[in-house]
């Protein structure tokens, strides 16, 4: 079968956040499935099938399946209206999270995610030490989000990821005002077995909310600070977020599995 490696939110190849791709006639096993993605080993693996109208898309980490995932969404995106779906303008999602509708836009692909409630929790010393940086403000949602005094602490940051295991929330992101861009992040998954996700669609379900509600403006420009890096450009209407980036493909595969 055909495996697609895309680098998303990036219009450079070894920039973004990779995610393998693998479109498929019928669902593997479950196994088969989690074994492609240990042998990836990147931070996400998608799967998708066509069923009638819309693709069924699955997302898997190295730890095991997650319920919503941006960057391996918009690399879907990219490969089924790049290679299967060329007239198509737009395509949808059944997926973990519900529906979710990817539009082309010229070279930008425009995600529509749900928008996380994020909750006030104190800020605890745990957060602080497993940061090694001073945490201003916390919030929790699906994932764990502190905000920190500032982009150079951001880009700094030498967690312990052992530590971050140990917080509440299933990732750990940090997030500060950005310079060039509205806001800068990072976004930590060891529970998934993933150190550092490169660029996280889904951390931005929590941390445009915040920012949106702080600077008063719907659409931002979101600048992930990881080594690989990688640009956001979002938008917020009510309870949906507007998530659009870039997309390069670096490889197209053939897997030999069973």
């Amino acid at each position: 079968m055909k495996q697609y490696v895309v680098d998303a939110f990036t219009d450079k190849v070894f920039h973004g956040n990779q995610a393998a791709v693998c479109v498929l006639d019928a669902w593997l096993p479950d196994d088969r499935m989690m074994d492609i993605t240990r042998e990836n080993n990147f931070s996400e693996t998608a799967f998708t099938v066509r069923e009638g109208e819309k693709y069924h898309l699955r997302w898997f980490t190295p730890g095991g399946e997650i319920d919503l995932c941006g960057h391996a969404t918009l690399g879907t995106a990219f490969v089924l209206l790049n290679f299967y779906e060329k007239n198509a303008a737009r395509v949808v999602f059944t997926t973990l999270s519900g529906d979710l509708t990817v539009t082309r836009k010229g070279n930008l692909y425009e995600m529509v995610f749900p928008a996380y409630e994020l909750k006030t929790v104190s800020v605890t010393a745990a957060m602080e030490d497993a940061l090694g940086a001073s945490v201003r403000e916390a919030y929790m949602a699906r994932d764990l989000l502190c905000v920190l005094n500032d982009e150079q602490t951001v880009q700094n940051l030498t967690p312990d990821f052992e530590k971050i295991k140990q917080l509440d929330g299933l990732l750990v992101h940090v997030t500060a005002r950005g310079g060039e861009t509205d806001c800068v992040s990072r976004s930590f998954a060891p529970k998934l077995a993933v150190a550092e996700d490169p660029v996280c669609g889904s951390g931005h379900c929590h941390i445009i909310p915040y920012w949106a509600n702080r600077l008063n403006k719907d659409q931002l420009i979101a600048y992930q600070a990881s080594r690989r890096g990688g640009t956001l450009y979002c938008r917020c209407e009510g309870k949906k977020i507007f998530m659009a980036g870039k997309a390069a493909l670096f490889s197209i595969d053939e897997l030999f599995v069973d």
